[in-house]
């Protein structure tokens, strides 16, 4: 199976994987470069993704559920109506990421980095201990 880039429909990674979940956690345990990779409509519940290169890379409508995206690096990726409920992105880069329509609940985003009017804001979260 292939993994193509978005807009010069190159191939970035190829296996003999028999499907598109199987071929992108091989590209990503070989630390190969996901960047610009069309990923749309992908089912990646539950796909260890730590520390991927998906810059750029289209996630429309992918199935995130419950993946572990921490210090991936998803600056300006598409990820517009993405399932990402339960999503561990601690520490994940989304500055000019496109969320429209993302599902984000239930999802750790500790020191996740995002944009909003070109500027960068880290997320920080506080325990709150029940008194």
């Amino acid at each position: 199976m292939k993994i193509i880039h978005r807009v010069t429909g190159k191939c970035i990674f190829e296996s003999t994987d028999l499907t598109i979940k199987e071929t992108i956690l091989s590209a990503v345990s070989k630390k190969a470069n996901l960047r610009g990779a069309d990923l749309g409509g992908a089912n990646l519940r539950g796909a260890d993704l730590r520390g991927a290169n998906l810059r750029g890379a289209n996630l429309q409508e992918a199935d995130l559920w419950g993946a572990d995206l921490r210090e991936a690096d998803l600056r300006g990726a598409n990820l517009r109506g993405a399932n990402l409920r339960g999503a561990n992105l601690r520490g994940a880069d989304l500055r000019e990421a496109n969320l429209w329509g993302a599902t984000l609940c239930d999802c750790n985003m500790h020191k996740a980095k995002i944009s909003y009017r070109r500027k960068t804001v880290e997320i920080q979260f506080k325990e709150i201990k029940d008194e």
